[in-house]
């Protein structure tokens, strides 16, 4: 989250080294002074102009480089050391504010013991998301992704301290140092590939009695990287969790006494961090840097040598064996040189009557040579032995012509006055 082109603090504790006070004509070793030049300006308080000063860490523990300030009255005072490309973790950049209109144009306010924290927490009360401050004691909130029109301004622009904390930079005259509202927050969601989850209250000291959830997810991640680049927790009763976001199932835990490696990684696509605080021991808190990692499956790709028809042919056979796994029974495919043609209606109503027909015939066929085999039709001489005073003889005759309807009526045998007609079947 620092301003393009910058880089963040080192995440060592301030104090860590100290370096050396400075001393008076080889006198006895004495505290510096902190009477400082200041410049009146209008529209803010008085602007503290530093004389040039040792580069060393601060003494009070805090994460960002501070310098010793020497002058002439009894007392220690120090400032940020003039390292341009340092940002402090969760700090979006020193921007220059021409005041009409502001680059954020939210809610804003005013006091005299303004800090970071505090300011952050008022843009996050209102749903802005960023929260700025400028010459100490101004807060501003906004949702302006513009606020970078005025054009970016050195880090050591951006140093007056806040009022209500004098280890905390709020901005200068005409310059206002901006923060995402996440930042130290008691919770939330994350859903980015990589991003920074600080600790409530960051950069302030957290709270007594804090409880807090960050649930991070990242859908299709085969893991995600962790690396806490800042970790203050001095209370072995305070802790850092990791649980499986699925199980809730606690991975690793951190405390005072069990600080994090430098980074680590953790299989899983969800993850939630959890953190308490106890009621004594307040500490700087940690900020872990996540990110996200996808790996993409291997995907086969055709050889120099390989032509398209055997890459088409491989193919179907991927389909043919995936449909018989599905227990799928046909598997229609097309040329991929012929645009599928639909089949016109009468063809498809063509082929199903002829089948029709096929099928009649068929069974017409063997009704008739069941019926003549059942009914054998005698020779015209028996035929009068045979028949009964009375009655005559009677068969059913078929006759089926293709392509037509198929007749079925009924043939009556021939009396003894017709002696001329010699077939034996007359019809009604």
């Amino acid at each position: 989250m620092a301003a393009p082109g910058s880089r963040r603090c080192p995440p060592l504790p301030g104090a860590a080294p100290r370096g050396p006070a400075l001393t008076a004509h080889g006198a006895a070793r004495r505290p510096p002074r902190p009477a400082l030049r200041r410049r009146a300006h209008a529209g803010g308080p008085a602007r503290a102009q530093p004389r040039p000063r040792p580069r060393t860490r601060n003494p009070d523990g805090d994460v960002s480089p501070w310098c010793y300030v020497a002058e002439h009255e009894d007392g220690v005072y120090w400032k940020y050391c003039e390292i341009p490309a340092c940002q402090m973790p969760g700090n979006l950049g020193c921007y220059k504010d021409h005041g009409n209109p502001p680059p954020l144009t939210g809610a804003s306010k005013t006091s005299n013991k303004l800090t970071i924290q505090t300011c952050i927490s008022f843009c996050r009360s209102q749903r802005f998301k960023f929260a700025g401050m400028e010459s100490g004691y101004a807060c501003f909130c906004g949702n302006n992704p513009d606020y970078w029109k005025y054009g970016e301004a050195a880090s050591t622009e951006c140093n007056s301290v806040c009022f209500g904390d004098h280890t905390q930079p709020c901005g200068g005259d005409g310059r206002i140092i901006l923060f995402d509202t996440l930042v130290g927050a008691c919770g939330g969601n994350y859903s980015a590939m990589t991003s920074v989850v600080y600790s409530p209250d960051f950069p302030d000291t957290y709270a007594t009695g804090r409880v807090c959830y960050w649930t991070i997810r990242v859908p299709g991640a085969s893991h995600i990287h962790f690396n806490f680049t800042l970790f203050d927790i001095r209370d072995s009763a305070d802790m850092v969790e990791l649980l499986d976001g699925y199980t809730h199932r606690v991975l690793v835990r951190f405390n005072g006494r069990n600080r994090p490696p430098l980074s680590f990684n953790v299989s899983l696509d969800f993850v939630i961090l959890y953190f308490f605080s106890d009621r004594i021991n307040q500490a700087q808190g940690f900020a872990v840097l996540y990110q996200a990692i996808k790996e993409e499956p291997p995907q086969e790709r055709p050889t120099a040598n390989q032509t398209l028809a055997e890459v088409i042919t491989e193919q179907a056979n991927h389909s043919v064996s995936a449909a018989r796994s599905s227990k799928v029974l046909y598997v229609i495919t097309t040329s991929p040189s012929h645009p599928p043609q639909t089949v016109p209606g009468w063809t498809v109503y063509g082929l199903a009557t002829l089948l029709i027909l096929t099928v009649t015939a068929i069974v017409a066929k063997i009704l008739l040579h069941i019926t003549f085999k059942s009914h054998r039709v005698p020779a015209s001489g028996d035929l009068r032995d045979c028949r009964q005073p009375g009655t005559s003889g009677e068969i059913w005759s078929i006759f089926y012509q293709p392509a037509t309807s198929i007749s079925i009526f009924k043939k009556k045998l021939k009396g003894p006055s017709q002696q001329d007609d010699r077939n034996p079947l007359v019809s009604d």
